[in-house]
């Protein structure tokens, strides 16, 4: 997720390992040079990045390994439907080019 503004770029990264985490939890969180370097290596790895700027904000406030408080599952839940159609998406491209 990321939060673009007039002085400073914000992004925070999540990790969920769904067998053995209930939630996910902040893996990298930074803002100016630090949050584009999270943004450059979420593009150089294909990660789907969002934004949304209510929810970084509240993600900034938690500690790197913190999981994610309650209030922000619906938004989180919203996310990772978009990085599962999105990587599906990505998978019914790349089996049409092998045709």
């Amino acid at each position: 997720m990321s939060k673009t503004s007039n002085r400073h770029t914000q992004a925070i990264a999540l990790q969920w390992t769904p067998l053995q985490e209930a939630v996910p939890k902040v893996k990298a969180s930074g803002t100016g040079a630090l949050a584009d370097e999270i943004l450059r290596i979420a593009k150089e790895n294909n990660i789907p990045i969002r934004e949304d700027k209510d929810l970084v904000q509240i993600l900034s406030l938690l500690d790197i390994g913190e999981s994610i408080p309650s209030q922000t599952h619906t938004a989180i839940a919203e996310i990772l439907a978009f990085i599962y159609w999105s990587n599906q998406q990505y998978e019914e491209i790349i089996n049409l080019g092998d045709k």
